[in-house]
């Protein structure tokens, strides 16, 4: 079979046929995985994108965000009254890389490089808890937690299809944690004691938040 070469006017990287390569081309430039990272858990406007990224510059952030519209991997709409806004969000073929950039980071947390004490946006705390959690384990529970840090909030449910985690509040969730990305680190990796100074607040039913914690634990280094 004759097979057709397709070409377009965009500059590509590598002349590869690979998939991997042009998964490159598509979200390898400096801060666009961010981006998507950041989109994951729904629309997101401008300077939440950008609050999320405190070392991208908005004209930086533009350029990228124009780039991820134009791949088909993000979109910009507006959102009607009363928020009356307008928002960046992921298409159902950009959220689809939300396994692949879990699995990258689960991947890279082995490095020796890794510091669990820089900078984490809420929604790359939330992913770590999506890479991090022990599924094996997780099947076996049946909680919904909450997470309340100062800019955002996120529920996570843990039952037999595993772990799932949405942006919003559940005023029903069986714990609600409170504090920063630091402190949620502190906690669930670190395994400080619950309302410890370095640790989240902990409202609710504590021995599901115990369980809750002990499904998470950080990856051996590499030697």
């Amino acid at each position: 079979m004759r097979l057709e070469k397709i070409t377009d006017d965009r500059q590509r990287w590598y002349d590869d046929a690979c998939g991997t390569a042009l998964a490159m081309e598509l979200m390898g430039e400096r801060w666009s995985m961010l981006i998507v990272r950041e989109l994951m858990f729904g629309p997101r406007r401008f300077g939440e994108v950008r609050a999320g990224l405190p070392g991208i510059s908005a004209n930086v952030l533009t350029q990228r965000l124009e780039g991820l519209i134009e791949s088909g991997i993000a979109t910009k709409r507006h959102l009607p009254s009363p928020a009356n806004v307008q928002v960046y969000d992921l298409t159902d073929w950009g959220r689809d890389a939300g396994p692949l950039i879990r699995q990258l980071g689960h991947w890279a947390a082995r490095s020796p490089r890794h510091d669990r004490m820089a900078f984490m946006s809420p929604a790359s705390a939330m992913m770590s808890l999506e890479a991090l959690v022990d599924r094996d384990r997780a099947v076996a529970q049946d909680m919904t937690i909450a997470f309340r840090f100062p800019a955002d909030a996120f529920v996570a449910r843990v039952d037999a299809d595993g772990l799932s985690i949405r942006r919003g509040e559940d005023a029903g969730a069986d714990a609600t944690f409170t504090g920063d990305t630091l402190a949620l680190r502190m906690t669930i990796y670190g395994k400080v004691p619950f309302d410890a100074a370095e640790g989240m607040a902990v409202d609710g039913d504590r021995t599901l938040a115990r369980r809750f914690v002990d499904l998470f634990r950080l990856p051996e280094k590499i030697a």
